[in-house]
């Protein structure tokens, strides 16, 4: 009755353009991968708005799911897990020393790269749990002087907790001596930490793809970000796919134009019509995240009618608009527009759309505009 009447009151904005995740398909993939490292915790990883995904919405999902740990990049987005998540929260990035101040110390871990962040977390005592990250052969970031870094820090050290020790591989996704370097490196890493006198619990390097291709009981814990979310890291089209892409884009029709042969469309007329034809113009632009690089190459899906209709972007994708030609189908202002299917495959897949782009799918996601609305279905 509450529901019936906040309603009443303040009305739901229906919007034109939205997101759907779905949640059955990321609680399977979570378990899934789980499954594939039983004796070792999952840390989902819900940084840059959870893959375009939504970390609020995650947040709730994951919840649902059971899992124990998400991990995000900063204050922020920590922030918006301890409102949607009972969990706790392990923080991946860097910070002003400030923030670290502000976070939940009883339910939050930090990810520490360097002396003056630990000297800061310090001050905290016990109540103050940190992993480790060590340079390991990426040398992007972390500790790489690990001998050093010990002699030269164990009083800080002592003084808080060790719970993590962790780094990063460079190309977890194919085989190579890199990765066996790597691996070589942080288990050296970890024996130096343990002859010190610490001894984590949780000790991971493997990100989605190491959770298909790591095999050691050294690990306790992985960082899986692409394949919760449905996508495959290693495209290994040999293998079934299990993971279940959990990610739909609609938008709406919101002008349809009509066009006589030999007329432009969009910025710089990059498009020409053969024949007479029918634009379906969507609000929906590089703002939204539909990469320029998908004028006069993507395809959408118009939902109109008892029949899908498949229309090409016609002419550079704008800021806020993209246009679609229809030929002669019967297309109307308020019609449904599929921009990204949840379908491997489709043609309008996150994988297919990325590639179109020349990009990369974890480039694609992040890049959906954070104020589209989410719903979680």
């Amino acid at each position: 009755m509450m529901d019936f009447f906040r309603r009443l009151i303040k009305p739901r904005y229906e919007t034109l353009n939205r997101v759907e995740i779905k949640a059955d398909s990321i609680i399977a993939n979570y378990n899934y991968l789980k499954s594939l490292q039983p004796e070792a915790e999952i840390f989902p990883v819900l940084k840059s708005n959870a893959y375009g995904h939504g970390l609020k919405e995650m947040c709730r999902i994951l919840e649902k799911a059971g899992a124990r740990f998400v991990a995000v990049d900063s204050f922020p987005e920590a922030q918006i897990a301890y409102r949607y998540f009972r969990g706790k929260v392990l923080i991946l990035g860097e910070m002003p020393l400030r923030a670290y101040s502000y976070c939940k110390l009883r339910r939050t871990e930090f990810v520490v790269y360097n002396d003056t962040t630990l000297k800061y977390l310090s001050r905290f005592g016990r109540r103050a749990k940190i992993h480790l990250f060590v340079n390991s052969g990426m040398n992007r970031e972390g500790i790489k002087d690990l001998d050093s870094f010990l002699e030269r820090n164990r009083h800080f050290l002592e003084k808080i907790e060790v719970s993590g020790l962790c780094s990063h591989l460079a190309a977890a996704e194919e085989e190579s001596v890199l990765n066996d370097s790597q691996l070589e490196s942080f288990s050296l890493s970890l024996d130096k930490l343990r002859s010190a006198g610490f001894f984590p619990r949780w000790v991971h390097l493997g990100n989605s793809a190491a959770a298909f291709r790591l095999k050691s009981r050294l690990f306790t814990a992985y960082r899986p970000g692409l394949a919760l979310y449905g996508y495959d890291p290693i495209q290994r089209e040999a293998r079934p796919q299990p993971l279940q892409p959990a990610l739909e884009v609609f938008s709406r029709v919101v002008s349809v134009q009509d066009l006589i042969a030999g007329e432009a469309v969009s910025y710089n007329g990059t498009y020409r019509a053969e024949r007479a034809t029918r634009l379906a113009i969507i609000p929906f632009g590089y703002f939204e995240g539909l990469n320029r690089h998908l004028s006069n190459r993507a395809s959408f899906r118009i939902l109109s009618g008892n029949r899908p209709v498949w229309a090409k972007v016609a002419g550079r994708v704008c800021m806020n608009l993209t246009c679609l030609d229809v030929g002669q189908h019967p297309v109307f202002p308020g019609d449904q527009v599929q921009v990204i299917s949840s379908e491997p495959g489709a043609p309008n897949s996150i994988e297919e759309l990325a590639a179109l782009s020349g990009t990369i799918s974890y480039e694609f996601l992040v890049k959906l505009q954070p104020g589209i609305r989410r719903d979680i279905v």
